[in-house]
């Protein structure tokens, strides 16, 4: 009988340390847990059911207790029993101090994550605002090059109006240059046949003294020589 009724004690000291090993697995697990709060209420729901289970096993180890015939017996199995109630609130110290340790890391989690989102936003905001400059500039840059564009144009205008004056003058004193050599030529010409009249003008007025002058002669021959 003695042995008949151990069996059900060392079952349920077996589903005591079962329960034990799987709270304080679960407990770190809620330590390790980095969110969202959805995530450590789950986990939370298992350890209270599983504490749930713990308590009933401890309850109903003291109710065996209680009920040996022996009185070392039910003493040791008492002894037993406040072991496991002191390791359960043990397990429950742990289970809170790991509930406040991931909330707090998970609000600073949030924390983060919002203030990054605001340096995100401010980083976007900065963005939009250097692109917006950049974007006057390249608007300014452009308006410069348009500006310098039709000045160049202008001046290529200017350049091309100054050529063609120039090659109109060019042409112009080029007609010149060729009415000018007409003159010269044909002044040319004047001069050799004014050369050449001034030699035939020349050679008749000597062939004409010539003459006068044997006419003189002549004449004071028959004057003063009549006998000759």
């Amino acid at each position: 009988m003695a042995a008949a009724a151990c069996v059900p004690v060392r079952v349920c000291h077996q589903e005591i340390v079962r329960f034990d090993l799987e709270i304080k697995a679960a407990v770190q697990d809620i330590r390790d847990c980095p969110g969202p709060l959805s995530a450590l209420t789950e986990l939370n729901a298992a350890v209270k059911e599983k504490f749930r289970h713990l308590r009933g096993c401890i309850q109903e180890l003291e109710q065996m207790a209680k009920e040996q015939d022996k009185e070392s017996e039910k003493q040791a199995l008492l002894r037993e029993v406040e072991n496991h109630k002191k390791q359960m609130l043990s397990n429950q110290a742990a289970w809170r101090k790991a509930n406040l340790a991931c909330k707090i890391a998970i609000d600073n989690s949030e924390k983060d994550q919002l203030l990054q989102g605001r340096d995100s936003l401010r980083q976007r905001k900065t963005t939009k605002e250097s692109l917006a400059e950049s974007a006057s500039n390249i608007t300014e840059s452009l308006m410069g090059i348009s500006r310098m564009m039709s000045q160049q144009v202008q001046q290529s205008e200017e350049t091309v109006q100054t050529l063609a004056n120039s090659s109109r003058t060019i042409l112009e004193a080029n007609e010149e240059f060729k009415s000018m050599s007409g003159t010269i030529q044909l002044g040319r010409k004047l001069i050799t046949k004014y050369n050449r009249r001034e030699l035939t003008d020349k050679l008749l007025i000597f062939l004409a003294l010539a003459l006068f002058l044997a006419t003189v002669l002549y004449i004071l021959k028959k004057r003063l020589f009549p006998f000759l």
